[in-house]
């Protein structure tokens, strides 16, 4: 009976859908454990082979567990809303809906050809409204809340507006976008809009005026990551930095929860590492800077207060408004030029780019300390987004500013005793200071650092500024509010509508507010969102619903958000819908989040690191304080998967012709290296015919063999359509079979590194996967019999017990490949047919190789599925050894082994080795001086 791999995996896979073997049930006397896989948006162009990777990865862990006795919840669904579809749907009119669901389709049949133990019961898309009508909900809720930093949560709104009420805002200690002062009796003095107004301050999900990268052509905001070089990353179009009123949630207030609860997760080192460094908590003081002849001043953040007297030149953002109202009419149009130029530029490009550039202002801030004046400049190394906007330069000690002293000949003062600036700045981390207040100045209340460490410098200068109110000491962090609004169709609606210009929420008994049909998807002619376009677009209070814009005069009737939300928002919660994905009455059902708690085991990129991490954990821990989920944390371990690499080949063109010459006879010809498509190669040989209706400019090529073949040569490269190195998955399976397919992409390498796809090794893979078929069948014979094991068949067994089940629990899969290959070549040289040997077999590969271990596991007479099995235990003694082989040395040499009981002591080993007639030569004529016994590695026998 031959390994029919096609009929084999088609029947069990039809089997398992019709049976619901994979749907998972919420409750059990089993200990539950959730796997998951980071939501994958569906392209047009479909899997390739680098997708699955993750996916088979965590797949091999979810059947593991269920075979360990857990109840095992293993969902999948699609992150359906993206720029792709829209940006085709502008191209061709084609609704994005369409394009997504063609997407969808396509996705969902390569996912079930490999074979994933996903509960397709729940799935979820994100462009469908019962799901996005739970984002909605929860944007909602941010709108209704605040964050309390003495308690750190999240409270609703109306507990802020009761503060206000009884006392203004005296005793606040909340997250705020600015510092607002009014007491109890200008609140209730305050209009409607003017408490609205008010409100927005402390919102957890506000309007805030933010810069952002504009893409005049696509008519939206990009996120960082969908800018490349200055230009959108679909299109490549011009992308500027400009201020705009955005949605914004209010990110900045977990940041300190959310570094501090890394330490409790069990993610690897340089992820944690990353995230500390995106959120970047740095203990500081905020001092004013009074502006010269103005009445103008302004805050700076730093955490080296006590470099004030080093202080040579100020620098502000370009983008802060501080730059308009302090520049003076001399330097302005220098002034504006500049500032111009850097909005053609984004964030992450000023960030990297080590090029000094900047103007000067024609203003002058004072130094609080000392009353000297500091000329103020712009430069774009200092970002509006990070603390002030504005910053104190003290190049003798800071690298970036001392090369922008140096290129604008600026003073540096060094502050620490000892300290050479001449060729770059001093790390001034430790030390004596000195030049407090430098020559020439006279420090305020006579103060000075002269003389002490760094650290008592620091702590002195930070109670100075305490006591005469120059400032106050501040935690601060790096981590940003999140911009959560686009200027696109496809994206979740807002539930916003704006009366007397303020943002007020649909009713949440209203939710969904459904995406509306629009006539075009392009911005409108006035330039606003694609929902422009809408008809039926506004709210009515009085009807409740949704009505026609025409209407929106009328007195209860008044116009929606016209942006959506970005890509993060349907994908920051999803892992909780997932546990309860049919409830139409909350996004998650008590039971249910009781029950699966959190994501135990999270696999995905690490391009996700700072973008989906830190949204979703912000959004979970915004829902923790709510109530809804009980852990405040949504993935306690997380594995990174590697990408899989393109190996692209080469065909090589001799000049001016259409002839090919083979590799090996490139150097005697002026040849052009051209990609050529991996799919009509086979182990670097090309297939010349299928080369030729490749394409029609080769259909009349000549080719140069070597052989009788024409060798190609390759190269390791991003796997991409336009170097050809694309290798779909299908035909993988359908040339070897999908067991073939994940047993291959765990042997390239280990799951956290990046490998090369090589299809040149796959045959080994096919091959085992036919000798361990050979196990049970010859010709039409089943082979396995009840027979009892041999020694040899349970220590082959039972060794692989022990590798697999290691393996698999640190995620080594790429070792418990060759593990298999080199236990089934031992049971085959042993003639091994004992069922009982083979059964557990079977049960060990079905985590790697499901369909041909469930063919097997019915073929040994079960009538259950393999995936409800038990997973074997090991028992050490069954591969201990009866017998050690020592070598018996003399005077430190080696002269020849014998055989010894493996439980024999150190005396009855000394005794066997001196009375051996092997050491009777060695011994003639000599003494025994001592004789050393190392168990288990050498016995040494001392003569003189």
């Amino acid at each position: 009976m031959e390994y029919n791999f096609r009929d084999i995996e088609k029947r069990w896979r039809e089997t398992w859908a019709q049976e619901g073997t994979y749907h998972a049930q919420t409750g059990s006397d089993r200990p539950k454990y959730y796997v998951l896989n980071m939501f994958p948006y569906p392209s047009g162009a479909g899997l390739h082979v680098g997708h699955p990777l993750g996916y088979i990865a965590s797949d091999i862990y979810a059947r593991y567990k269920r075979l360990c006795g857990f109840n095992v919840l293993n969902p999948m669904g699609y992150d359906a809303y993206g720029l792709p579809a829209e940006q085709y749907a502008i191209q061709t009119g084609q609704h994005p809906a369409v394009t997504t669901q063609q997407n969808i389709t396509r996705y969902r049949e390569q996912l079930d050809k490999i074979g994933f133990s996903f509960d397709w019961s729940r799935e979820v898309r994100t462009c469908e409204p019962d799901y996005y009508k739970w984002t909605q909900w929860a944007f909602g809720r941010m709108f209704q809340s605040f964050y309390d930093n003495a308690a750190q949560k999240a409270r609703p709104i109306s507990e802020l507006i009761e503060h206000f009420e009884a006392n203004g805002t005296e005793g606040l200690n909340v997250a705020e976008t600015e510092a607002l002062h009014f007491t109890a009796a200008e609140w209730k003095a305050m209009n409607e809009v003017e408490q609205q107004q008010a409100l927005m301050n402390y919102r957890i999900a506000y309007i805030g005026e933010t810069m952002v990268n504009w893409c005049p052509a696509l008519g939206t905001v990009l996120a960082n990551d969908e800018v490349v070089d200055g230009v959108s990353e679909r299109g490549g179009h011009p992308v500027v930095q400009q201020k705009m009123k955005q949605w914004c949630l209010r990110v900045s207030a977990y940041a300190g929860r959310m570094l501090d609860s890394l330490e409790h997760l069990d993610w690897s080192d340089s992820l944690k590492e990353t995230q500390r460094n995106w959120i970047g908590r740095s203990q500081g003081t905020e001092m004013e800077f009074r502006v010269k002849d103005s009445d103008h001043s302004f805050t700076i953040f730093t955490t080296r207060a006590d470099t004030i007297f080093g202080v040579t030149f100020m620098v502000l953002a370009p983008e802060s408004e501080l730059v308009a109202q302090l520049t003076t009419d001399a330097q302005r149009a220098e002034v504006d030029a500049y500032v111009a130029a850097t909005a053609k530029r984004t964030e992450r490009e000023r960030i990297s780019d080590r090029k000094v550039s900047g103007v000067f202002s024609g203003a002058y801030a004072v130094n609080p300390f000392t009353g000297a004046e500091i000329p103020i400049w712009v430069s774009d190394y200092v970002l509006a987004g990070y603390g002030t906007g504005a910053i104190m330069a003290v190049p003798a000690h800071d690298s970036r500013d001392y090369a922008f002293a140096r290129h604008f000949d600026l003073p540096i003062v060094p502050l620490i005793e000892g300290a050479d600036v001449s060729e770059e700045s001093f790390d001034a981390k430790e030390g004596i200071v000195t030049n407090s207040p430098k020559a020439g100045e006279t420090a305020l209340h006579g103060f000075s650092l002269n003389g002490l460490t760094v650290t008592e410098a620091i702590a002195k200068t930070k109670a100075f500024v305490t006591e005469h109110k120059l400032g106050r000491v501040k935690t601060n962090y790096r981590l940003r509010d999140a911009i959560f609004s686009r200027q696109r169709y496809w994206g979740e609606p807002f539930p916003v509508y704006y009366k007397n210009e303020m943002p007020y929420l649909v009713p949440e008994d209203c939710l969904p507010i459904e995406l509306p049909e629009v006539t075009r998807f392009l911005p409108t002619e006035t330039g606003e969102p694609p929902l422009g376009n809408a008809t039926h677009w506004a709210w009515d209070e009085e009807n409740r619903c949704v009505t026609d814009n025409s209407r929106i005069d009328h007195k209860t009737v008044f116009p929606l958000e016209l942006s959506t939300m970005p890509g993060f928002a349907g994908s920051s919660a999803y892992y909780l819908r997932y546990m309860d994905p049919h409830n139409n009455e909350a996004l998650v059902g008590e039971a249910a989040v009781n029950y699966w708690q959190q994501v135990d085991l999270y696999v995905g990129g690490s391009e996700h690191a700072t973008g989906h991490l830190i949204y979703s954990r912000f959004w979970n821990k915004f829902l923790f304080d709510l109530g809804v989920c009980p852990k405040d944390e949504p993935y306690q371990k997380l594995v990174n998967q590697g990408m899989i690499q393109g190996r692209s080949n080469f065909v090589y063109r001799i000049k001016d012709t259409n002839t090919f010459v083979s590799l090996g006879l490139k150097d005697n010809y002026e040849v052009t290296p051209l990609h050529v498509d991996v799919n009509i190669v086979s182990a670097d040989v090309l297939d010349v015919e299928a080369f030729k209706a490749w394409r029609p400019e080769y259909k009349d090529a000549e080719f140069i063999l070597e052989d009788g073949k024409y060798i190609c040569g390759w190269a390791v490269e991003k796997m991409s359509k336009s170097m050809f190195n694309v290798v779909n998955p299908d035909l993988i399976v359908e040339k070897y079979g999908a067991d073939t397919l994940r047993l291959y992409e765990m042997f390239l390498g280990p799951i956290n590194q990046s490998k090369p796809w090589d299809s040149n090794g796959i045959d080994g893979c096919f091959r085992f996967l036919r000798k361990l078929w050979n196990l049970f069948y010859k010709d039409e014979q089943f082979l396995p019999t009840d027979v009892a094991p041999t020694k040899e068949n349970l220590k082959t067994l039972h060794k692989l017990i022990k590798k697999v089940t290691d393996d698999i629990e640190v995620f080594s899969y790429n070792t418990s490949v060759p593990a298999f290959m080199i236990a089934v070549g031992e049971l085959a040289q042993q003639k091994c047919s004992a069922k009982e040997v083979l059964q557990s077999l079977v049960v060990l590969l079905a985590p790697f190789a499901p369909h041909v271990a469930e063919e097997l596991w019915h073929a040994l007479g079960h009538t259950t599925t393999v995936c409800d099995a038990t997973w074997p235990k090991f028992d050490e003694a069954h591969i201990k050894e009866d017998t050690v082989t020592l070598g018996i040395s003399f005077n430190g040499k080696t002269r020849f082994t014998l055989d010894f009981p493996a439980e024999a002591s150190k005396e009855e080993i000394e005794k066997t080795a001196l009375e051996s007639e092997h050491s009777a030569k060695h011994l003639e004529g000599k003494t025994v001086v001592k004789v050393i016994v190392v168990p288990g590695r050498i016995v040494n026998i001392v003569v003189k």
